[in-house]
């Protein structure tokens, strides 16, 4: 009889392992992309993995915070610290994943970057749209002016359009919610277009041929972001694991050939 109860214990156990759960909100690309690529592994362990995609950037962290998922998989680090202040969240770095370098995308022939010797080399007045959360708005107006295209303040990492102190080619700069950016782009309401790698995709577009593209040594790595009291459970290490293990680095390598790059 007590061996019929311990079998039996036994397999409640292995049933309670096979059905726990992991919730965690994304981007559609790449990061659902990638997230399913490890669902089977997770399964293997005993974890399911349910997705949720989301096409904008303040309801994954909201839902975290309020327990309604485990994780998001969406952000950089710079994005979670302001986000954190801003909202008086305590929400944590559980494992960096990749970086998606962000581009300039031009719209018309006109509008252009010169490739090589003259990259400010762009027609006056044109419109180049930029997204307009506090840490990927300072992450463009660097990358215009590391390209010669604007000055801003100097001392601040992360300018916004006030910032900017000199504009020697009238550019206009239009701040937009960073969803809205495929969508200008795709109806020409905006002459160059700068934004992530993962909006890029969306959109279609091949961001190893964008007309400028962020270095590769960017702090800007995504992440996935977790409630602080829970950085240490068992399905947060798997999770983890599963996403930086080499299998993962091969699927980035070989799926988006340098649109995203690995961070482990």
């Amino acid at each position: 009889m007590k061996k019929i109860i311990l079998s039996l214990c036994s397999l409640a156990a292995t049933s309670v392992l096979a059905s726990e759960t992991i919730t965690i909100g994304a981007s559609s690309v790449p990061h659902a992309e990638m997230l399913r690529f490890i669902q089977p592994t997770l399964a293997k362990q005993g974890y399911v993995l349910k997705i949720s995609e989301f096409s904008e950037y303040l309801t994954p962290n909201l839902a975290v915070v309020q327990g309604q998922l485990d994780a998001n998989f969406f952000q950089t680090k710079p994005y979670l610290l302001q986000y954190n202040k801003d909202h008086h969240a305590n929400l944590v770095d559980l494992v960096d994943v990749h970086l998606e370098p962000m581009g300039a995308y031009t719209n018309s022939s006109e509008a252009k970057f010169a490739k090589s010797k003259k990259p400010t080399d762009l027609i006056k007045g044109s419109k180049i749209a930029v997204p307009n959360d506090a840490t990927n708005e300072g992450r463009a107006l660097n990358i215009l002016q590391a390209n010669g295209i604007i000055k801003v303040q100097p001392g601040i990492d992360l300018p916004t359009k006030k910032n900017i102190t000199a504009n020697p080619y009238g550019v206009e700069i239009v701040e937009l919610d960073p969803s809205m950016l495929p969508r200008v782009f795709s109806s020409k309401q905006v002459d160059i277009v700068l934004m992530t790698t993962n909006l890029a995709m969306f959109s279609g577009l091949n961001p190893t041929k964008a007309t400028l593209l962020e270095q590769k040594s960017s702090p800007f790595v995504n992440l996935v972001a977790v409630r602080a009291d829970e950085i240490n459970l068992p399905k947060m290490k798997a999770l983890a694991k599963a996403l930086t293990s080499p299998e993962m680095k091969t699927f980035i390598q070989q799926k988006y050939r340098g649109a995203v790059v690995p961070a482990f």
